[in-house]
C-alpha cells in the first residue's frame, strides 16, 4: 500500500517563523528537480532536516516507504505527525546525534550490505554553517547529503582556492567531502520569498580522506582566515611559532592562495608537535 498523503498545502493558521528562519518551498518544477537530483530508492535510510510544509517529504516517502525528519517548530511536527510513514523528531537540529540515527542503518546481519545515512533538506539559512559543522563528525557514516542553502554559502563551499568565495566552510568541507552544485532556485520558488537566491549542494564524504585531527585543522584554517588580506606570516605564522613547528610551509602567501591538502599536510605535521 502507498503511503498517503503527507499533511501539506496551505498550513491553515501557520505563518513562516523568522526565528526558525522559515521559507516555505512552493514550486513543484524545482521540487521535482530537487527530488531527481535526490534520487532517493525504497529502503534508503534517509533523514530529512527542516521538512516544513512537506513540500519534498512527500514525494521522498512515497519513493522510499519510510522517513525520518526532523522538524523544531511545534505546530508543524504535530501535523507531520498524522502520516505513519514518517518518524518526527521534534528538536532542535543541532542536538539531534546522527551518530545513533546512523546505527539504526545498519543491516547487522551476516551477508547483508551496511547502509549508510543519507540527509537531506531545506536548512534554516540563519544557522546553516553550524548544521554543516556538526553533520561533519559523522561524514563517516553518511552516503551523502542534499542539502537547499543560501546560493551565497554554497559558493562557498566549493569555491576554489585563489577566489574571494574560497575560505574556512570551503577548506573544512572540502577536506571530507566531494562537493558539487547541482540547482540554481530563484526567492520566487519560496513563500514567503527570501531576499537572497539559493541552491541546491551535493555532498558525497571521501571514501579514504586524509587522517587528521578535525579540532586542529579548524583551529589553524580559523586562524589563517582570520585577516585573509594579510600574509599568512603575520597570522599563522606566530601561531607556528610558538608551537615549535620547523617543518616547510610558504608563508608569504594569503590564505586563500593555500589549497585544501596543503592546510590537511600541516595539519598533520602539527599532531606530533606538542602545543606550548
Amino acid at each position: 500500500m502507498s503511503p498517503r498523503p503527507v499533511p501539506a498545502g496551505g498550513a491553515p493558521g501557520h505563518r513562516a517563523r523568522k526565528r526558525f528562519g522559515q521559507h516555505f518551498l512552493r514550486d513543484p518544477a524545482v521540487i521535482d528537480a530537487i527530488v531527481r537530483a535526490i534520487d532517493p530508492e525504497a529502503g534508503d535510510c534517509m533523514v530529512e532536516i527542516g521538512p516544513g510544509l512537506a513540500a519534498l517529504t512527500q514525494p521522498l516517502v512515497e519513493r522510499l516507504g519510510r522517513l525520518t525528519v526532523v522538524e523544531l517548530d511545534r505546530d508543524l511536527a504535530a501535523r507531520l505527525r498524522r502520516h505513519s510513514h514518517l518518524e518526527v523528531l521534534e528538536a532542535d537540529v543541532l542536538a539531534v546525534d546522527f551518530g545513533a540515527l546512523a546505527a539504526r542503518c545498519a543491516v547487522g546481519q551476516a551477508g547483508q550490505q551496511v547502509r549508510r545515512l543519507r540527509v537531506v533538506g531545506n536548512l534554516p539559512y540563519n544557522i546553516s554553517t553550524p548544521i554543516l559543522f556538526h553533520l561533519l563528525r559523522w561524514a563517516d557514516r553518511v552516503q551523502d547529503q542534499h542539502f537547499m542553502l543560501q546560493k551565497e554559502v554554497v559558493d562557498r563551499m566549493v569555491a576554489a582556492p585563489a577566489t574571494a568565495a574560497y575560505g574556512r566552510l570551503s577548506v573544512m568541507l572540502q577536506w571530507r567531502y566531494a562537493m558539487e552544485a547541482v540547482l540554481f532556485v530563484p526567492p520566487a520558488a519560496f513563500d514567503p520569498p527570501p531576499r537572497v537566491d539559493s541552491a541546491v549542494v551535493r555532498m558525497e564524504p571521501w571514501p579514504q580522506p586524509a587522517a587528521v585531527d578535525a579540532a586542529l585543522l579548524e583551529a589553524l584554517v580559523r586562524l589563517a582566515f582570520s585577516q585573509r588580506r594579510k600574509l599568512l606570516r603575520h597570522t599563522l605564522g606566530r601561531w607556528l611559532e610558538a608551537r615549535g613547528f620547523c617543518g616547510a610551509f610558504d608563508l608569504q602567501r594569503r590564505a586563500e592562495e593555500v589549497p585544501v591538502p596543503e592546510y590537511v599536510a600541516l595539519a598533520q605535521a602539527l599532531g606530533g608537535v606538542a602545543a606550548p
